[in-house]
């Protein structure tokens, strides 16, 4: 497969739109052809309160640094050139404090509203600003992978709406929800950390998600709505891709995930990725 320059250090594969083949060109700007990423940061965060209540979860303290800070150098690092922010509590004080451009990223922003509408729901909201191919992660997950790794995967197979990041959990750091099958995603059932354990989901969802713009088009509008909706879908029609990931996530959705990445970015051997 013939391939050019995907930022620094990166190759971009030609990438299929409903049969169509579309060329991606090098990061010279940031505009709708760079690599773009949507963060779903809206939830109420209530596994964080009281810390929640005045400040979103995206703004909370990690390390010296609000978390958002962390997630979009690593973005940047990794050679996305735009980030749309989907927003919700709180949302205004996400814009104050990021603006309308950080590391280099130009941000847009997607409000669900008055009511949060979950977050395939706010996926479907940012529906204007999406790019026919981008990448989905949450606005409480580090993740010390190669962001761009599922954009070139999904690039690579025309058939698949989605490639999903799973990592083998085996029930360790949160209950596991993916059962793989060869590259494909087999089986996808969001669970509780307290549930019961199913053998046959020993993986778990990474935390980023490649999708075609097509998945969140068929969404209802204006309707609130779960991903894991979507997943599940995707992975029972075959047309959702796994991508396994070697190093562990780290989240701040819980005060463990939070003293875990803290440790991890203070360590220093630096355990995970700073960008």
């Amino acid at each position: 497969m013939a391939t050019i320059s995907w930022g620094r250090r990166r190759e971009r594969p030609r990438c299929a739109e409903g049969g169509r083949r579309l060329w991606y060109v090098p990061l010279v700007r940031p505009d709708a052809s760079s690599p773009q990423a949507v963060i779903l940061a809206g939830g109420l965060g209530t596994r964080m309160r009281p810390r929640t209540e005045r400040t979103p979860k995206f703004l909370l303290p990690v390390a010296g640094r609000p978390f958002g800070a962390w997630l979009l150098d690593r973005l940047a690092a990794a050679g996305v050139g735009e980030v749309v922010l989907c927003v919700g509590h709180l949302g205004e004080a996400v814009r104050a404090a990021m603006g309308d451009r950080f590391a280099g990223l130009p941000l847009r922003y997607a409000d669900d509203g008055p009511e949060l509408l979950g977050t395939a729901g706010a996926l479907r909201r940012a529906l204007p600003h999406l790019a026919p191919v981008f990448l989905m992660t949450y606005g409480d997950s580090y993740l010390p992978f190669d962001y761009l790794a599922p954009l070139r995967d999904l690039c690579a197979h025309p058939g698949a709406l989605g490639t999903m990041a799973v990592y083998r959990n085996e029930g360790r750091l949160d209950a596991s929800n993916t059962a793989v099958s060869g590259d494909l995603v087999a089986r996808y059932e969001k669970r509780r950390a307290d549930a019961p354990p199913d053998p046959a989901l020993d993986h778990i969802d990474y935390g980023a998600t490649a999708l075609r713009r097509e998945v969140v088009e068929a969404l209802p509008a204006d309707t609130p709505l779960g991903f894991d909706a979507v997943q599940r879908d995707l992975a029972a029609r075959g047309r959702l891709r796994a991508l396994p990931v070697a190093a562990r996530f780290y989240e701040i959705g819980s005060e463990r995930g939070l003293r875990d990445l803290e440790a991890a970015l203070a360590a220093p051997a630096a355990a995970v990725e700073r960008g």
